[in-house]
């Protein structure tokens, strides 16, 4: 019966996502969505993304509030030449669980909503919800690298009812000290 409940639920999400611009988190709480979490799921069919895709593993972010209501993200990447540490600085906007942040890959200012979270669990991010295919990503993020199926299987949902291929839905395997022992974890 719950899988049922759970598989009605994620169809009229996707159905309302498809037909209405992307929204936040509803009643977004900043101060619980602080903290550690894991990139374990990426929508991205960038041309341009398409020959990294079998090297990408699991990244680790810690989300820092500050005193201005705008909140850093220190990200830490495992690539070829190590593991690498970033740090993104994203502005809050006048809707809550929405930010923006200029990108200097991309040169651009970028928006981040915060589509759904559980806070203790999962959330799934939507980067620069203006869709475009070069630019867009979807992310999924745990609080441990270990995620259930059904928080999966809801991400992969979205990101088909936002028009991703199913090629280009990641899960990646975690990476092995990244970050380093003692630096941030």
């Amino acid at each position: 019966m719950r899988t049922a409940v759970v598989a009605v639920v994620m169809v009229m999400l996707c159905v309302m996502m498809v037909h209405a611009d992307v929204k936040p988190q509803r009643d977004f709480n900043l101060q619980r969505f602080a903290g550690k979490w894991y990139r374990v799921g990426l929508a991205y069919d960038s041309p341009g993304f398409v020959p990294y895709r079998d090297k990408l593993k699991a990244s680790m972010g810690i989300i820092t509030l500050l005193p201005n209501g705008n909140v850093n993200l220190t990200m830490w990447d495992a690539t070829p030449m190590g593991c690498q540490s970033k740090l993104y600085q994203y502005e809050k906007t006048s809707v809550p669980g929405q930010f923006t942040y200029f990108s200097t890959r991309h040169n651009m200012v970028k928006d981040i909503t915060v589509v759904d979270t559980n806070y203790t669990e999962y959330a799934v991010v939507l980067k620069h919800k203006v869709f475009n295919r070069e630019y867009t990503q979807l992310a999924l993020y745990g609080r441990s690298q270990r995620i259930r199926n059904d928080v999966i299987n809801k991400f992969k949902a979205i990101a088909l009812s936002q028009g991703f291929p199913r090629e280009s839905i990641l899960t990646p395997p975690p990476a092995e000290n990244c970050p380093p022992s003692g630096s941030g974890r």
